[in-house]
């Protein structure tokens, strides 16, 4: 039988909009879809990008990162979706979390207040202590990247 240990952390936020907290839809969600605080729609021709406010404000404990991610469902349906993916909100953030949105498609999309535009995943970080060394250890792979296995 599993054993199931409660892995939460609690993330402190203030919520300066009028729209609900985000929150998991599902109990295998990843992530919590954040909604647009707007005042009014915002036009999105093809390829426009905007940066979109969300109300949202956190702070995160140390060693912990908020990363911003594409609703998969816009992405698909209307071809909007994030650039710097994932966006990075690091442990000392303390600024209104807002999202860059692009529209890839070929029509104009309007973007709505409430409107869920995004999701937010919360991760642990390690942090890595660099080593200076004049070589690196060989590899099978070696130098091989971007599509150096080939195509099937």
């Amino acid at each position: 039988m599993p054993i199931f240990v409660d892995m939460s952390t609690t993330i402190q936020i203030v919520n300066k909009s009028h729209h609900p907290l985000p929150e998991y839809a599902t109990t295998g969600s990843s992530g919590m879809d954040i909604r647009a605080f707007i005042t009014s729609p915002i036009v999105m021709a093809p390829l426009d990008r905007v940066l979109i406010p969300t109300g949202l404000f956190l702070a995160l404990p140390e060693n912990w990162e908020a990363q911003i991610r594409p609703r998969s469902g816009l992405a698909i349906k209307q071809g909007i979706t994030c650039l710097n993916t994932p966006g990075t909100i690091d442990a000392d953030y303390r600024g209104e979390i807002k999202v860059i949105l692009i529209n890839l498609s070929k029509e104009t999309h309007t973007i709505e207040d409430g409107e869920r535009i995004a999701q937010i995943v919360f991760q642990q970080v390690e942090k890595a202590i660099l080593q200076k060394v004049d070589s690196l250890e060989a590899t099978q792979r070696g130098d091989g990247g971007f599509g150096h296995t080939g195509k099937k």
